[in-house]
């Protein structure tokens, strides 16, 4: 694995690790912090699919579009179609006023990115964990 792609997972795992954390909080647990660290970690987690395929990153934060990019290399993703897109509103939308997320939110965003981030793990050859 390249260098730099290492980078990108090890920066998604620490999102994935910090989303997991808030869910399992039982004092104050911030569920739109949850979010957002679920959409970094798919984020990083295509970033860095992208990065092994040599396929240059754009700067955007827009889960469909990095997921539609993947698809020249990993056509079967289309099925993570439908998550990306929920997962994308949390990149911004829930990190302002007006914008609440609840436990069951939290915990179908956090599922969403787990079965991503275990597609684009096996396809980089790592252990899912």
């Amino acid at each position: 694995m390249k260098p730099l792609t290492r980078e990108w997972v090890k920066k998604a795992e620490g999102d994935f690790a910090t989303a997991q954390r808030e869910l399992r909080a039982r004092k104050s647990p911030n569920f739109d912090s949850a979010c957002f660290h679920s959409q970094q970690c798919v984020e990083k987690y295509l970033k860095a699919r992208l990065q092994e395929a040599a396929i240059e990153i754009p700067y955007t934060h827009d889960l469909v579009s990095l997921l539609n990019l993947t698809l020249a290399v990993e056509p079967l993703w289309i099925a993570h179609a439908t998550s990306a897109n929920r997962l994308t509103q949390h990149a911004v939308k829930t990190r302002y006023p007006g914008s609440w997320v609840t436990r069951a939110q939290a915990k179908d965003t956090f599922m969403r990115c787990r079965e991503i981030r275990m597609s684009v793990r096996e396809s980089l050859g790592l252990k899912n964990k």
